[in-house]
């Protein structure tokens, strides 16, 4: 799962660009769940702040690489490519949001 601020980056932002390198991760769990992601793998693409939910599906396109954004190395982004929006909203728990963070990717802390 990757997540963000629909203000900042939403779905529809997305879906507009038609891809994007996901940078700016600076949480050491998000960063090598990064790592671990390869081409094909699919993600869950999350709203946080506003809505709190799951809008779309997303697909790796491009595997971990070092973030441009970042001055240190140990930092890596993937490119992700939209897939197709839920019909619905899935909206998570507080409880089953810490459960997907636990193994999700993180924020995007970059702006578009």
């Amino acid at each position: 799962m990757v997540k963000q601020e629909p203000e900042t980056y939403s779905w529809d932002d997305f879906v507009r660009d038609g891809r994007t390198d996901w940078t700016g991760v600076r949480n050491f769990q998000a960063r090598n769940n990064l790592r671990q992601m390869k081409v094909g793998d699919t993600v869950l693409f999350y709203h946080s702040g506003t809505g709190k939910c799951v809008v779309g599906i997303a697909q790796v396109a491009k595997a971990a690489y070092p973030d441009p954004t970042a001055d240190d190395p140990q930092w890596v982004a993937v490119d992700l490519k939209p897939v197709k929006a839920l019909k619905e909203p899935v909206p998570l728990t507080k409880e089953e949001y810490e459960t997907i963070v636990g193994i999700g990717a993180g924020k995007k802390t970059g702006k578009k």
